[in-house]
């Protein structure tokens, strides 16, 4: 079963389509006692990285993201938090999950800010996916030092780390669930890391608790 953790910036919609699209079982929910019954997490993420970090303090969800024993993927906005610190708003905190910070995209040959649309990944040895285009919404980037937490990257003026991993913590800084039919394998393989498989249950738990 898969947690979507609601803190109220994340496209919780279109996420949730993507799952029963593969007919994975999933529930909603922003309470924690709730989501500890999941199996591995997606936290979505859609706005500002102060906002968001904000709203993950207030209700204490940060810590137990911190201690997360489980899979956790963060989308877009989702990825960034996953790092120590973003620019954006001034000098804010992250979950501090990854080695790195968020910040702006910087402006070149005429590139537009944000980066919108659809770009082709190029994707690090041994992870078992192959180069393809995927969506991408977003107006700051993560940089990192440690170069084995960057799983695939994206070239927009600057390389941007498009798949973010490290144990159990992965990130995509574009959108799987707009992505078609690779956003689906993208999906796939980080499911591929718990015991949620497509065609486990017929009916699906959408839960929403607030």
């Amino acid at each position: 079963m898969i947690g979507i953790i609601d803190y109220g910036m994340g496209n919780l919609f279109s996420v949730s389509k993507a799952l029963e699209r593969q007919r994975v079982p999933y529930f909603i929910s922003n309470q924690i006692e709730e989501l500890k019954k999941a199996d591995a997490y997606i936290l979505p993420g859609v706005g500002s990285f102060k906002d968001s970090m904000d709203h993950l303090n207030k209700t204490g969800l940060t810590s137990f993201i911190q201690e997360l024993q489980k899979p956790l993927l963060g989308i877009c906005l989702g990825m960034q938090l996953l790092f120590e610190e973003s620019e954006e708003g001034g000098k804010i905190e992250g979950l501090k999950l990854l080695p790195g910070k968020v910040e702006k995209i910087p402006r070149h040959d005429g590139l537009k800010v944000p980066h919108m649309g659809w770009n082709e990944l190029e994707v690090s040895e041994g992870l078992n996916l192959e180069d393809d285009y995927v969506y991408f919404v977003h107006s700051y980037y993560v940089k990192t030092d440690d170069p084995d937490v960057v799983l695939a990257k994206v070239n927009y003026g600057v390389d941007i780390p498009a798949i973010v991993g490290k144990g159990s913590v992965f990130g995509t800084q574009f959108h799987p669930e707009k992505s078609s039919r690779y956003g689906e394998k993208i999906l796939d393989w980080f499911l591929s890391l718990t015991d949620e498989k497509r065609g486990i249950e017929d009916e699906f738990c959408d839960v929403s608790s607030h």
